[in-house]
């Protein structure tokens, strides 16, 4: 996807005066020189206030700050800077308190995933040392390791779908807590654990990720019909996907 209609609604969300960047997943693709299969946007506009800006609209999480915005045929995802509120369900907040952008990087994922573009001006704000990261190759948690996957226990299996994808190691801290904390996984729908399977094993890198998922203990605890065969265990070797790099 090229990134003109979303150029377009940071362009318009400036003009009535509020901040707004491309956020997460799409900035460390154009990092990595990889064209981004979708943009997200981050914005100091309110729900109500990104609806009334934009002629179409829907409202699939307002409660949470995101609103759909469609744009030349593209359904772009407009999220308030906000914090998070408690989490009792291991996926989602409670509330969230709208915030500034500094704030709205600190409650995400990985580091990796943390990074805001300007598209107007061509500078990439880093809070979080993401770009230093993503050149190491290393997928690391934002903050504390245990307190992110408490959060959402799905980041468990998004940190092996990462390593596995970009062929990056897991920082020490985040990789023991991947696998001290797999057996919450369970915590999360059957069709969301589903889902991230399906992507570890399609994305590219179907070997790395089997691998990661055995080694991280994921495997055993939702794929406990698949065994773990020395056929399967060929070149691999344990601790291989452990960054020791702890910053």
């Amino acid at each position: 996807m090229k990134p003109d209609a979303a150029v377009e609604i940071v362009e318009e969300l400036r003009r009535h005066g509020h901040e707004a960047y491309f956020v997460g997943g799409c900035v460390r693709d154009m990092v990595m020189r990889i064209e981004p299969a979708d943009y997200d946007i981050a914005t100091s506009a309110h729900p109500e206030e990104v609806i009334g800006i934009f002629p179409r609209t829907a409202s699939i999480g307002a409660q949470f700050g995101v609103v759909l915005v469609m744009k030349r045929g593209h359904a772009f995802e407009v999220a308030t800077f906000r914090s998070d509120e408690a989490y009792i369900d291991g996926r989602r907040p409670t509330g969230v308190v709208f915030t500034d952008a500094k704030q709205d990087v600190l409650r995400r994922d990985f580091t990796i995933n943390g990074l805001l573009y300007d598209p107007l001006t061509g500078e990439i704000i880093d809070y979080i040392n993401g770009r230093a990261d993503i050149e190491a190759k290393v997928v690391r948690a934002i903050g504390d390791p245990r307190a992110r996957f408490e959060e959402d226990k799905l980041r468990i299996a998004r940190a092996v779908r990462f390593g596995a994808r970009l062929g990056f190691t897991i920082e020490t801290a985040t990789w023991e807590a991947v696998r001290a904390m797999a057996p919450k996984i369970h915590q999360v729908s059957s069709e969301r654990v589903r889902d991230e399977l399906t992507r570890i094993l399609t994305e590219g890198q179907a070997a790395r990720g089997m691998r990661m998922l055995e080694e991280s203990g994921l495997r055993a605890e939702i794929l406990q019909e698949l065994a773990w065969t020395g056929h399967m265990r060929c070149g691999f070797r344990y601790g291989s996907f452990a960054s020791s790099d702890t910053r």
